[in-house]
């Protein structure tokens, strides 16, 4: 294992290995997994009746570096619904691979998760939106994938997705109507936008020619992370919700004194990360109605 690793070609018995550690030391069986970004952690602790993990005693699971990432992986109830919840996650600029980073997606499939949601802190660069605000990632634009650096470069296991995933519906659009009318009867519709994210490695914040290529490209607000998750995740068949803390907007204008930087990011996660675990629980208590009824037609058919 630690070989695999270190060459970052993981096989199907080290995401077997590592599920079967999980579930062996749990008696939780999750159908939800949640990813708690910069800042938004917090989530994971209103878990009730959680079995704990650091990512350092799991086998093949890799420490995070970053300020306002735990690295902590629990077990339990949230809102009535049995989750997973990643306190943390890995990036690519702390060095290392797609493959890597998405490690824990592949997990959850053999773990038997049907649904993912993702949350993240990213830069707005829609002049619309304002920091503070929460956007529904209805697509993306994948630049470290457009250059080659994809999770799903490298050998196909057909036992966890096709060769040739078409990403044209990413992101589930039952989830996100149901993420909406939540944000409706929670009274912060005028928070909640739909959009398209973009990511870039990082670990450097855009410059001013960047973020006004990436608005011409049609990209609402750019991070470091969440895509290789999403497209993991849509390769293995999970469905995916994926919601984006707008915690600064991108500099788009040089005589701008603005600079970006991480306290800011986790200053306005603090501010606003209530409401978006106020809606992420929400959303988990509708996709409990979901999982206990047995699927039938999907997502649509239960939060429609």
């Amino acid at each position: 294992m630690a070989d695999s690793q270190r060459c970052g070609r993981y096989s199907y018995e080290d995401y077997e290995l590592t599920a079967q550690w999980l579930l062996s030391r749990t008696e939780h069986r999750p159908k939800v997994a949640i990813v708690c970004g910069s800042g938004l952690g917090d989530l994971a602790t209103q878990l009730c009746d959680a079995n704990v993990f650091h990512y350092r005693d799991i086998p093949n699971f890799l420490e995070t570096t970053v300020p306002g990432h735990a690295g902590r992986l629990l077990f339990g109830l949230l809102s009535g619904e049995v989750c997973v919840c990643m306190q943390g996650r890995v990036h690519a600029y702390e060095g290392h691979s797609m493959e890597q980073i998405t490690y824990p997606v592949r997990v959850f499939k053999l773990m038997g998760i049907e649904t993912l949601i993702l949350t993240n802190a990213a830069g707005g660069l829609n002049p619309d939106y304002k920091a503070g605000d929460i956007m529904l990632v209805r697509d993306h634009i994948n630049l470290p994938g457009l250059m080659g650096l994809n999770p799903l470069v490298g050998p196909n296991d057909e036992r966890l997705g096709v060769r040739f995933p078409c990403l044209s519906d990413t992101y589930d659009p039952a989830l996100r109507r149901a993420c909406s009318r939540v944000a409706a009867q929670l009274g912060v519709t005028e928070l909640v936008h739909e959009g398209v994210l973009c990511m870039q490695t990082g670990p450097c914040y855009e410059t001013v020619a960047e973020s006004r290529l990436l608005r011409a490209f049609g990209a609402d607000a750019v991070g470091m992370s969440t895509l290789p998750e999403a497209v993991c995740a849509y390769h293995c068949g999970l469905r995916v919700l994926a919601l984006t803390l707008i915690t600064n907007m991108a500099v788009c204008n040089y005589r701008s004194e603005e600079r970006t930087n991480h306290a800011e990011v986790l200053h306005t996660s603090s501010m606003r990360a209530v409401a978006l675990q106020t809606l992420v629980s929400a959303v988990v208590g509708q996709l409990g109605q979901f999982h206990r009824g047995g699927g039938g037609g999907g997502a649509a058919a239960a939060i429609d």
